[in-house]
């Protein structure tokens, strides 16, 4: 008589975690840091006050706290006269930048912010200056290994349709292609990178260089609160994070001509929303097979401290929860990871870069 005996074996199942994007050429980044109001939306800062804004000892702090990459936003303004002639300087700060992180080993992704004109969106001329500004820039940084430096295109494109990003996006990925086959290139979608147009956007075929980028502030009444030329920056009452930013109570006090300009500020936001957008970015980076990043988010310093942490506590956790690397907005200023006076902000700093 054969007797078969089973013995029962407890099994231990630990919940998978998402494995982090391999990114082309070795530009591996996990967390960074925006360097804002420098090379870009610098107010006139120039000379010693440039300097003492941002300089190597800055790069040196940021590497030392466990951040691996800097995004450097910089204006074509800053960099390009009205006859687009270069600025010296400036270029030589992008060069010093450059050679700062190397020695620090960070990476940096050279962002172009902000343009001169207007009207990119209705002028050819203008298209062809925004081509050229990016053939000048390859020519000048392609000495820098892939590994090190990345282009992002546009930090904020605003199309009157994804189809005209889309058309612009290919020319200008073409023309760098042309000078620099291998370097890795920053996209974002149309209407400023939001998470809900990366559907609409159209990458170049067979280019496996590109890393995909979207930008995160919502909500956007408790993220720009009182922020300069924000739509909301007249209203002055309570925001709150969970929940509703601003209470129908507390709308309703205000003057219709400030209530006018807070449609969807009552709506509620919370973990559970925020985690559920971040994750429809990453569902649609897969479909794309491309690398995802998160290249700005942040709340401005002017909202309750402790709501402010909880929002970037959540975020943080639904950005982890994805393996999406990201860039946060920004080291200085109203989104400052840094205190206003310059001084640590050390509880928002062991937030971020904790594992």
């Amino acid at each position: 008589m054969l007797i078969v005996v089973f013995f029962a074996t407890s099994l231990t199942v630990r919940a998978q975690q998402p494995v982090p994007p391999k990114f082309p050429e070795g530009f591996n980044i996990q967390k960074g840091v925006n360097i804002g109001y420098w090379l870009s939306d610098a107010s006139g800062r120039n000379g010693t006050a440039l300097v003492d804004f941002f300089g190597e000892k800055d790069v040196i702090f940021l590497a030392q706290k466990g951040f691996d990459h800097l995004r450097i936003p910089i204006d074509e303004g800053e960099l390009w006269n009205y006859k687009n002639d270069k600025y010296d300087d400036a270029f030589k700060n992008i060069h010093a930048a450059i050679g700062w992180c190397k020695a620090n080993k960070l990476r940096v992704i050279i962002d172009l912010h902000t343009l001169k004109g207007h009207r990119l969106w209705s002028s050819d001329d203008e298209q062809d200056r925004f081509i050229a500004m990016w053939k000048e820039l390859a020519l000048e940084l392609k000495k820098y290994p892939a590994n090190l430096v990345a282009y992002e295109l546009l930090s904020d494109p605003i199309a009157d349709s994804a189809g005209e990003w889309n058309e612009l996006l290919a020319k200008t990925i073409k023309a760098i292609r042309e000078i620099d086959a291998k370097r890795v290139i920053v996209v974002s979608s149309n209407q400023s990178g939001s998470y809900s147009t990366i559907s609409q956007l159209k990458l170049p075929e067979g280019d496996n260089h590109i890393i995909l980028n979207f930008h995160y502030f919502e909500p956007i009444y408790f993220t720009h609160y009182r922020y300069k030329d924000s739509r909301q920056q007249d209203y002055g009452g309570p925001v709150h994070y969970p929940g509703a930013t601003i209470t129908a109570k507390e709308l309703n006090e205000q003057p219709a001509t400030i209530r006018n300009l807070l449609a969807g500020s009552t709506q509620d936001y919370n973990d559970d929303i925020i985690a559920d957008q971040i994750a429809t970015a990453a569902r649609m980076a897969k479909k794309f097979k491309v690398p995802l990043i998160c290249g700005e988010w942040g709340c401005t310093s002017l909202v309750p401290r402790k709501d402010r942490m909880r929002w970037y506590k959540d975020m943080k956790k639904a950005l982890d929860k994805n393996a999406i690397p990201w860039t946060v907005w920004t080291y200085k200023g109203d989104f400052g990871i840094v205190q206003g006076d310059g001084s640590d902000d050390d509880k928002l700093l062991k937030l971020l870069t904790k594992d």
